[in-house]
């Protein structure tokens, strides 16, 4: 059952046009991501689907029912739709439990805040306020307001960008087996790709205001539809698919001019000794972070090469010097990406 389906969708700001056609339709129960830089439209579509920006064209249903057409437009109150911001924005003058018991009738209101904290794990803060707490565990009550109404859908704006990258990572790993937990349908919003990877059961990358593709995670990232989205989900080697190159890498493709083969920094082996299927390479940066080194090479001259190549060594030992000539192969399936024919 689909639980939200966005069709043909339009949104303008004053004279310019935002959103550009979007088709997005998210499964009852996933955790989607919309993926993109900044000024791509994606906090613009969350506030289309939560009813704070009126669509110019297209629909927006959620649950089987149409929240935005053209003709009908339900205003966001009625729209059981959670809304997690970046900031939590949370009552400062509330206690927890009030900040979560905000907007719920009152007849169950404190049986709903006891479930509410004890599924986000804040068991004895309910007296507690904002002020009193962590960066993530404000963010958490501001996740246990959202699903406190139990919405048939909960957007979340960029909300773990504010913490530290340890935080961050626990605190959406956290956020995801919640929402798993309670069968919650959710769109997460970020320029993260380390964040849409852990947390999406679908990845929607935004470009200008289109959708450039979607899928799994990890379809999308071993099979990019084009070199921009191949980018967008990590950093990418892409090698031409040359007659002369695929030789000297022992690679085969069937593929028209102008066609490039998608080689993620991993698929990167680097050797002292000289092997076949390799290609001399210079290594002129290397950067140590923690878990491995990335390698920035350039290619020896005459080989038919990008400019740049970035290579990912394990961190147990150091890779040769700056300055070295290494021997780069390629290991795996490289992806093919063909040159667009169209729009």
């Amino acid at each position: 059952m689909t639980g939200v389906k966005i069709a043909n969708l339009t949104a303008i700001h004053g004279r310019n046009t935002v959103l550009h056609g979007v088709d997005l339709a998210v499964d009852d129960g996933a955790l989607a991501c919309v993926l993109g830089p900044s000024g791509c439209g994606k906090s613009t579509l969350l506030r289309v689907i939560a009813g704070f920006h009126r669509a110019h064209g297209g629909t927006v249903t959620v649950g089987g029912r149409v929240l935005d057409d053209g003709r009908t437009h339900v205003p966001a109150e009625q729209r059981r739709i959670g809304y997690v911001p970046q900031s939590g924005a949370l009552f400062p003058h509330l206690s927890v439990a009030a900040n979560i018991g905000f907007g719920l009738a009152r007849a169950k209101r404190n049986d709903r805040i006891d479930e509410m904290l004890d599924l986000v794990g804040l068991n004895g803060f309910g007296d507690r306020h904002p002020y009193q707490l962590s960066g993530g565990q404000q963010q958490r009550v501001a996740l246990a307001r959202a699903l406190a109404p139990r919405p048939d859908l909960l957007l979340l704006d960029e909300p773990f960008s504010a913490l530290d990258a340890a935080l961050r990572a626990d605190l959406r790993t956290e956020v995801a087996d919640l929402l798993h937990q309670t069968r919650a349908t959710a769109i997460l919003v970020t320029h993260d790709v380390d964040e849409a990877l852990a947390f999406a059961d679908l990845i929607a990358v935004l470009r200008e205001g289109c959708i450039a593709q979607a899928g799994e995670p990890h379809e999308l990232f071993h099979h990019p539809v084009d070199a921009e989205v191949a980018r967008t989900l990590g950093e990418a080697n892409l090698i031409p698919t040359e007659p002369a190159t695929l030789t000297a890498l022992g690679l085969q493709a069937t593929a028209a001019p102008g066609s490039y083969l998608l080689v993620r920094p991993p698929q990167l082996r680097l050797s002292d000794e000289p092997a076949p299927a390799s290609v001399p390479c210079r290594i002129e940066r290397s950067h140590f972070r923690g878990y491995d080194h990335r390698v920035e090479l350039t290619p020896e001259s005459g080989v038919a090469l990008p400019n740049r190549l970035i290579a990912y060594a394990a961190a147990d030992s150091a890779p040769p010097p700056v300055g070295t000539v290494v021997n780069v192969q390629v290991s795996g399936e490289p992806h093919l990406l063909q040159p667009k024919t169209g729009r």
